[in-house]
């Protein structure tokens, strides 16, 4: 068993450490103060020809696997970009997972390429206020009427759609009393962002100000019929098989956001003085910050772990929430301990930390709680009975 990067891998790293270095802390934080989407940051990742990283070569990507694209976001995350980075890329990477999977070959043709080269962007519109993680119980309907779908209803926390020209859509498309298990009849759709029948409205939010997060509402908007990414009704299960290395990339972003809290916080110690000798000379410093590099070099692990067997198509379900439970956690701890260590520094802006500690937030919030993960794992890997 090795725990090594190869040459490929390095060379993801450097490539992407490349790109990012033009991108400086400065620049995000005034990304954090005024929002405005990272469009050239975006650009700069896609022209590279990393929005492809994990989808096929056939249709212009790199055909490689959830393992390199974990590389590449905890790369652009610990760069300083941190989520406001990762973010404005994030759903390119797996997002179309189900159309690589179900879609037909048309499809495939028609939407991957713009994808990959940064000419389409897409959001994701799959939760709904009154359901939350309980998806099963979504409201928005999609009624057939001949060759299109017109869909009513809502959604919220869809990310991009300020910029986004294309929705991955999930509605109903039977009552839910219609069906044997609850997560049928729900249909999976990708199709344009029509804002004459789309209402979207940005969210007031704590941190991640650069990349919007948005309410949308849904009224009378025509979905054609080769709009559906496969059968009717098994859009759900589709999305199932995204979650992992959705959870394995969000994991990856967490364990980077920690790192450059923590080199930050290093080099503080270094620099700051006090009482004649400076600060990390303290164990009370060097503890709490050794601590956190251990937990997020253990998180890492987990990370790689779970995104090798994906690869390996083997099951990875507990590994992959474990390891965005992990990363999170151990992202946290980092990102506390940062602004701690920076005293009352710490709370300026100028510091960045206070910034990273915002962000890191989202890691244990979405896509799932953390205590969804933990009923989870006792469930599937404990034998513990179901909870929710």
């Amino acid at each position: 068993m090795g725990f090594e990067f190869d040459e490929t891998h390095a060379q993801i790293r450097d490539s992407v450490r490349q790109i990012c270095s033009k991108y400086p802390e400065e620049y995000w934080l005034e990304k954090d103060r005024h929002g405005g989407f990272p469009g050239d940051f975006a650009k700069d990742i896609a022209d590279a020809g990393w929005l492809g990283i994990a989808l096929p070569e056939a249709y212009g990507g790199s055909g490689l696997g959830v393992t390199e694209a974990a590389i590449m976001m905890m790369e652009i995350a610990a760069s300083g970009a941190g989520f406001a980075g990762a973010s404005s890329v994030h759903i390119n990477i797996f997002g179309l997972k189900p159309v690589v999977v179900h879609g037909t070959e048309q499809q495939k043709q028609a939407w991957l390429p713009p994808i990959i080269q940064g000419k389409d962007r897409a959001c994701f519109g799959v939760t709904e206020a009154d359901a939350g993680l309980d998806t099963s119980h979504i409201k928005t309907r999609a009624e057939r009427r001949e060759d299109v779908y017109v869909v009513n209803g809502g959604k919220i926390w869809t990310s991009t759609a300020q910029t986004a020209n294309k929705i991955l859509l999930l509605a109903r498309t039977a009552p839910i009393d219609a069906t044997p298990n609850p997560i049928d009849g729900l249909t999976l759709f990708y199709t344009d962002l029509d804002r004459a029948h789309m209402e979207v409205k940005e969210i007031e939010k704590m941190g991640r100000k650069a990349v919007d997060s948005n309410m949308v509402f849904i009224d009378g908007l025509h979905v054609p019929v080769d709009h559906r990414i496969g059968q009717e009704g098994r859009g759900f299960r589709y999305l199932l098989e995204g979650f992992n290395p959705e959870r394995i990339l969000i994991a990856a972003e967490a364990v980077g956001l920690g790192r450059a809290a923590l080199r930050r916080a290093a080099q503080y110690a270094k620099e700051r003085v006090v009482f004649g000798r400076p600060i990390g000379q303290n164990q009370a410093i060097q503890h709490p910050l050794a601590r956190c590099w251990a937990e997020l070099e253990a998180a890492e692990l987990m990370i790689f772990k779970a995104a090798s067997l994906y690869d390996a198509r083997k099951p990875c379900g507990a590994e992959a929430n474990a390891a965005k439970y992990l990363a999170a956690e151990a992202g946290f701890r980092a990102c506390e301990t940062a602004v701690m260590v920076h005293g009352g520094m710490g709370y300026a802006k100028e510091y960045h930390v206070e910034r990273y500690f915002r962000e890191i937030l989202i890691a244990r919030l979405a896509p799932i709680s953390r205590e969804l993960i933990l009923s989870f794992l006792a469930e599937k890997v404990l034998g513990l009975p179901k909870s929710y």
